[in-house]
């Protein structure tokens, strides 16, 4: 299935690209994650395990065991604090 991702603020600056779209057959953001993971060494930096990453699934949090659709769009970002 064909998905959007975004990145978001550090994610984006260590892939040096807001988005892309993408065919997966995964079927969870758990899946697609671990897809991301594999692709690159900088994917792997910024997407990795032991980092606390946040995702969204159109436009809603959610956690990793949330089912991906075609056309979806899923953005990635780091966790946001405010002061």
């Amino acid at each position: 299935m064909k998905v959007t991702i975004k990145y978001f603020a550090s994610i984006r600056e260590a892939l040096g690209k807001g988005g892309e779209q993408r065919d997966t057959a995964a079927a969870t953001l758990a899946d697609l994650r671990d897809e991301l993971l594999a692709l690159s060494p900088a994917h792997a930096l910024a997407l990795a395990r032991g980092k606390p990453v946040r995702m969204a699934l159109d436009q809603r949090m959610s956690d990793e065991s949330a089912l991906l659709r075609e056309g979806c769009e899923v953005a990635f970002f780091p966790p946001v604090t405010g002061g």
